[in-house]
Parts: C-alpha cells; structure tokens; sequence
C-alpha cells in the first residue's frame, strides 16, 4: 500500500497515469483496423450503435466512481481515519453492487428498445451489459489506490485491460464469425460485432482482478491501520452514504455533459446537412465518421495526459484544501497546469504543423486522408483548450466545489449548440463548423472554471510561465519539425521514418528551449518522473544553470558561521 506521504509526488505518479494513459489510447487505434478487417462496415457499425448506449449507461452508472471515491477516502486519509476510510470504501461497493446490478439487467433486457433504431446491435449490447456491472466495482478499486497516492495500479490495470480487450476482441470475432461462416452477411456482421463486445467484457475482468489482487496483497496494512486508528468521531453507514451520493451525483452529471456535447452534435449536424443543405444522409455519416473515429481520436491522445492529470490532482488537491493548507493546494494546482501545459502545447503546435504525416502514420487509409488531416490541424488549438478545462473541472471538484462543473458545463453546451447552429446554416464550413464547436465549448469551460478556481482559492495564473514560455518553445519546435520533415522526405521518402526522426529532433528542441528561456526550474524538473536524470542531462548540456544549488550552499555555509559565532563565549 502506497503512502500518502511518500517521498514521489503527485506529479510523478500522473506521469504514470499519463504514460498509461496514452499507451491506452495507441493500442486503441492501432487494434480497431484488423477488427475493422474482421467484423466489415457492417458489423463496425453494429458494434458502434451498442458501444455508444453502453458508454452512455456506463457514464450514468459508474464512469466518475474512481475520481468521486479517490475524493471522499483521501479526505478521511489526509486526518489519519483509517476506519472511516474503509467504511467508505465498503459503502462504495455496496453503491456500485446496486447500482452497477441494476443498470446491467434493465441493459440486458431493455436492449431491444434501447437500440430500437438498429435491431442488429441487439446481440453486441446483451453481450456488454454485464460489463457495466463489474466497470463499478473496477472503478472503487482504482478510487481507492489512487486515494492512498497510488496511479501505478491504475496504471497497469488501464493496459493490462486494454491488451485483453485488443486480444480477445480479435480472437472472439474470429470464431464467432466461424461459426456462422454459412450464414449471410448480416449475421457474420451480428455475431462479429458481438465478439467485439466480448473483447470489452473480458478486458474490464481482467482489470478488475489485478485490482482485486492488488487490494488483497495490501490487506493486511488495510487491517492493521484500521485497528490502530484512534479516531474519535465514527462515522455511520447512512452518513457515508449520503456523502457518497451528494459526491458521486455532481461528477456523473458534469462527467455525462462533457461527454454528451459528442452525441449532441452528431446529431445537430446529421439534420443540417441532411434536411436543411440536402446532402445524402450515407456521405453526411461517413464525413462524421472521419471527424470523430479519426481526427477526434488523435486529438484524444494527448488529452489523456490532462485526464491522468486530473486524477492523481483530486486525492492531494482534496486532502490538503480539507486541512486548512490553501498554499499546499496553489502549489499543487500550479504543478498539475505547468505539467498538463508543458505537455498540451507543444502536441498541439505539432499536430498543427504537420496533421497529413501524423494521420498518414495512424490511419494510413488515403480515402481518407486529405479530409482527417485538414480536421486534425483545426482541432489542434482544442488539445491545449480541453486538457485546461478538463484539469480545472477536477481541481473544482477537488475543493468541493462539486456542482461549480455542472453548472459550466451546461453553460459551454448551449453556448456550443448556438454556435454550431449557426455555423452549419450561415456558412459552408459543415465538418470544421464541428471543430469550431469542440473549440468554442472548451474554452467556454476554461473561462469559467478559471475564474471560479481564481475566486474559491485567490490563486493567480502565472501566464508568463504556464503558457507564453511553453508556446514560444513549441513555436520554435514547430518551424525546426517542419523544416526536418519536408526537407528529410525529399532524401527518405518513407514517410513514417522521417515523422519519428522530425518528433525525436523536436522534442530535443522543445526541451531545450525552454531550459534556456526558464519555463522550468531545477526543482520543478526533479519532480518529473525521472528528474534527477533530467537534471543530470541538462547540467552536462549547460542548458540548466547551477547557480540556485551555489546560492543555497552558500546560505547555509553563512547560518553554519553565524550559529558558531552564537556558541563561541564573551
């Protein structure tokens, strides 16, 4: 069991967060195309209809459970009540048994009217119901590590996960195709589409059972704490329920709005094109399909950086704000931005640059090329924008401010839909009116939850620092990549080669500028995942000056003198 006060900071275990995270997201993209291969457009497009009600029940049922529980514990924890903490931690899974039950059967049997409109996905979506079940009790376990300051369990769950969800997925549509293989192409399609599904079931199974034995390798520390703990006040079973409840239903509402803005312009825009501009309903889906299975799917992948960001934050953030300790929150608040930034910005300035060789390199469909890239650029400005809201949101959430996202995000989403609106009537913008909306709803939220956070813990943005020093860095990382890959291409014309070449360059670049111009000092570098091997880099290069360690030497060396001349008589 890690401890809360252990030696890593929070910024360290989000960089494992974040690392998984995008692992995550890279075995995502990489293993849809064989299954693409496998089940057909058909079956794809059954699988989709049953994921996108399942995501939806999942975002009712359990989807913020990890960030709601990491909460409620880490504030007990940050106080030493242990057996409050357990008691939470039993009232969760008694939450998630009822809740997470119910939800999966009204799935299973409603699924007919649930996917009413595509009958076929009946079969796909019976098949993930009770992976909805065993999401909540996979999501108290994580909850639960990552509010005793732990994100590598997460961490490993999250791929291990993933990897079995990427294998079974591909073995089970295989032999469930097999076994229909006389069948006409509409049932290969059902049943391909169900293996899919399957492969979702036994990846969260997978997850919850390392969990599982991760929490009984610890359980005798979990045992031994409680025992010792003197607390005065226990709390009751009915008054941790009702935290839960007044927690948990705050982040399912903001968590399903933020999640909601997709299925609202899906829709938005299908009835524009369709029934107001004419345009043919199969091309009006496929342009969709482009914008949100490719251009949004790269985006997604650095954003996930920001969303293990905001995980590893609730736990600290929550525990020191209930303490009292307002300046150990800025603080804490002010590391997650400045790593979140250093991070968001340049990925967006290099998706900018060069969006044909990055699509080219994951979805190497030529089809479809030229549009997805086009996207990919103007969704570039969205990276930096949703990582800010998506961080700010849990910092709100962390200091209690709970129903603050809800609000926003309701705010951002009707400003976003009129926006939209306009945008696909009064101009010929259609798909990158989409882009625009994504950008206008996260920067309503930026907007908002700034001033909140700026309100609720007087904190100051330090722009200089967070942002204008990173995007001077990414800028010139920018034209230095740009100029390394068309000038490369034109010697190696192996696109993907020459993309890896111009990324490796341009990290080294973007790193170094920034030493150079300050955007990170040497403390702020050691609480990097592997900090004093960036420091050590960096002396070695005199990109990173040693005059704050001399200084200190120094100041010391002064008091040591000053506190022998106190001790020496007369």
């Amino acid at each position: 069991m890690e401890d809360p006060k252990r030696k890593s900071t929070f910024v360290f275990q989000a960089g494992i967060l974040a690392a998984a995270g995008m692992l995550v997201k890279v075995i995502g993209l990489i293993y849809r195309s064989p299954i693409l291969s496998i089940i057909g457009i058909e079956g794809n497009g059954y699988y989709n209809a049953a994921i996108n009600i399942y995501t939806i029940i999942l975002l009712i049922s359990s989807y913020s459970i990890p960030s709601a529980i990491s909460k409620v514990i880490a504030q007990r924890l940050a106080f030493k009540e242990y057996r409050n903490a357990q008691r939470v931690f039993v009232c969760a899974l008694l939450y998630v048994l009822v809740v997470g039950g119910v939800a999966s059967i009204l799935t299973f049997v409603g699924a007919p009217f649930l996917v009413w409109e595509n009958p076929n996905a009946v079969v796909a979506l019976r098949v993930l119901s009770p992976t909805i079940f065993f999401s909540g009790f996979l999501g108290v376990l994580r909850g639960f590590f990552q509010a005793h300051g732990s994100m590598v369990h997460t961490s490993i769950s999250q791929v291990l996960e993933q990897i079995l969800n990427a294998a079974v997925s591909i073995l089970a549509a295989k032999l469930l195709i097999g076994f229909v293989a006389d069948g006409d192409a509409t049932t290969r399609a059902i049943y391909g589409s169900a293996g899919s599904a399957l492969g979702t079931g036994a990846g969260v199974l997978a997850g919850l059972l390392f969990m599982f034995g991760m929490y009984r390798l610890n359980s005798g520390v979990i045992k031994r704490r409680v025992e010792r703990d003197k607390t005065w006040h226990e709390e009751s079973y009915g008054e941790i329920f009702k935290v839960i409840f007044t927690i948990v239903t705050p982040f399912i509402l903001s968590t399903f709005i933020y999640n909601c803005t997709t299925v609202v312009n899906m829709t938005i825009y299908s009835h524009v094109m369709v029934d107001y501009k004419n345009v043919d309903a199969i091309l009006t889906s496929n342009h969709y399909g482009i914008f949100s299975g490719l251009a949004v799917s790269v985006v997604n992948i650095p954003i996930a950086i920001a969303s293990a960001m905001s995980s590893a934050i609730i736990p600290g953030v929550a525990a020191s704000y209930v303490k009292g300790t307002v300046a150990q929150t800025r603080k804490q608040v002010t590391r997650a931005l400045q790593m979140t930034m250093l991070i968001a910005i340049p990925a967006a300035v290099g998706i900018a640059v060069l969006p044909k060789p990055i699509m080219h390199f994951i979805f190497p469909q030529r089809e479809s090329l030229d549009i997805a890239s086009g996207l990919l650029a103007a969704l570039a400005v969205t990276v930096v924008l949703y990582s800010l809201s998506t961080l700010t949101n849990a910092i709100l959430q962390g200091i209690g401010k709970v129903n603050t996202p809800v609000i926003h995000a309701s705010v951002a989403l009707v400003v976003q839909v009129a926006g939209l609106v306009a945008l696909l009537l009064y101009t010929d913008l259609e798909l990158y009116a989409l882009a625009a909306a994504n950008a206008i709803y996260s920067f309503v939220m930026c907007v908002l939850n700034h001033l909140s956070v700026r309100k609720h813990l007087e904190y100051r943005m330090d722009v200089v620092k967070l942002f204008l020093k990173p995007l001077f860095s990414a800028a010139i990382m920018g034209a230095v990549v740009f100029g390394i890959y068309h000038g490369l291409i034109l010697l190696i014309p192996v696109s993907r080669v020459v993309l890896l070449i111009a990324i490796g360059i341009g990290v080294c670049v973007y790193g170094a500028v920034l030493l150079l111009v300050g955007g990170v000092s040497r403390e702020e570098l050691l609480a990097f995942p592997k900090g004093h091997t960036l420091v050590h880099i960096a002396e070695k290069l005199h990109l990173l000056s040693d005059e704050p360690e001399r200084k200190k030497r120094k100041k010391r060396r002064k008091k040591k003198k000053k506190r022998k001349k106190e001790r020496m008589p007369g």
